[in-house]
Order: C-alpha cells, then sequence, then structure tokens
C-alpha cells in the first residue's frame, strides 16, 4: 500500500492511526499488569483504617493534591529533601492515587510520623503559626465539622470491590470507627499515615 493511496483516502487514515495507536497501547499498558513491582502491594502495606480512608476523602474534596504531590522521584535533590523515592507498590490500595505534579507547598509523599498531631492542628488552622512564609489556606471548620459515619461502611465496601482486601469485620466496625471524631482527626490520620511502609524499612 503506497503512501499516496493512504493519504488521498482520510477515512483510511484514520483507520490506520487508531490501529498502530492501540497496538502501542496494548504493547506498553499491558505487560504493566504482570509486573509484581506495580500491582502487588509493598511488604507490610495495609489498607487505610475507616478513619484514614475519611481523612484521604477529605483531603480529596479540600483540593489538598492541587499544591501537594504525592511521589517523590528517583533524583537526589528529591530524595535528600523527602526521603525514599515512591514506588508502585506502596500506592495499590490507592483509588486513584494521588502523585500529582503540582508543589506549590512541599511534597507530602514521606509526612507521616514528620509532625506531631498537634503539628497539624495548628497548621491546618492557621499555617503561619508554624511556617510564618506559607502561603497555605487556613482550613478551621475541619476541627469543627464532625463525622457521622453514615457512608463509611459503603466506601469500604466500594474499596473492596476495587481489590482492597477489607474484611466483613472492618466494614461492620467503619462507622463506630469514625464515631466521635472530628474531619480534622480523619485528615490528621491520613497525614500520620502516608509514607510510613516504605519509611520505616529504612
Amino acid at each position: 500500500m503506497s503512501h499516496e493511496v493512504v493519504e488521498k483516502n482520510i477515512g483510511l487514515m484514520v483507520v490506520l492511526i487508531l490501529l498502530v495507536i492501540s497496538i502501542g497501547g496494548l504493547v506498553e499498558i499491558v505487560p504493566l499488569f504482570f509486573l509484581k513491582s506495580t500491582t502487588e502491594p509493598v511488604e507490610g502495606l495495609k489498607p487505610y483504617t475507616a478513619l484514614q480512608l475519611e481523612g484521604r476523602d477529605i483531603y480529596i474534596r479540600e483540593g489538598c493534591y492541587l499544591c501537594h504531590s504525592q511521589m517523590i522521584r528517583p533524583f537526589r535533590a528529591e530524595t535528600e529533601r523527602y526521603g525514599h523515592y515512591s514506588v508502585a507498590g506502596e500506592f495499590v490500595y490507592d483509588h486513584p492515587f494521588q502523585w500529582g505534579s503540582k508543589r506549590t507547598g512541599p511534597d507530602l509523599a514521606r509526612v507521616g510520623g514528620r509532625y506531631s498531631d498537634d503539628w497539624h492542628r495548628v497548621h491546618m488552622t492557621n499555617p503561619r503559626d508554624v511556617v510564618p512564609e506559607s502561603n497555605m489556606p487556613s482550613f478551621p471548620w475541619l476541627a469543627e465539622d464532625g463525622l457521622d459515619g453514615e457512608l463509611t461502611p459503603r466506601k469500604l465496601k466500594v474499596m473492596r470491590l476495587l481489590g482492597v482486601p477489607y474484611t466483613d469485620e472492618d466494614i461492620a466496625g467503619a462507622s463506630a470507627a469514625v464515631k466521635d471524631k472530628t474531619e480534622l482527626d480523619a485528615l490528621i490520620a491520613y497525614l500520620q499515615n502516608m509514607g510510613t511502609v516504605i519509611s520505616s524499612r529504612r
């Protein structure tokens, strides 16, 4: 088939372009499903607790991912500042993952355990109380808004459908696990868990 025939027939050209893109996509994507390093959790990784999962939803709702990435690239400048580079096995229970690419604020992939709960409380209420040059907005309402836990079991069920190994006991106790907790408690629980599996293995 000569180029002239393809170039003069736009329908044929579209079909051939789609065919090439499809084959190329399959060749690049399908092997990833069979790589253990991208599909199996790293040693010691556990699913988020009910409180951490609620905190993750608040993190997404408040748009934290718009300024903070959760992916440390394997470059010396990044690993010296943030810690061990991110690996795919850390995120197999994240749906969707929060890698991101925007860093108005620092990367949070290894923030778990770096600061105390009290530090996070002050930081969320007014970031400039602990980081004077911060341009992060304040989130004072998180300490006032409580979690009712009504939808928490359903969230765990959905995550189980996506492959997260929650047990029936986890789901049954989800509402009780977040009872009397504030949204700030949940967000801090999520942040304090972030990156701790790899950090604890170093």
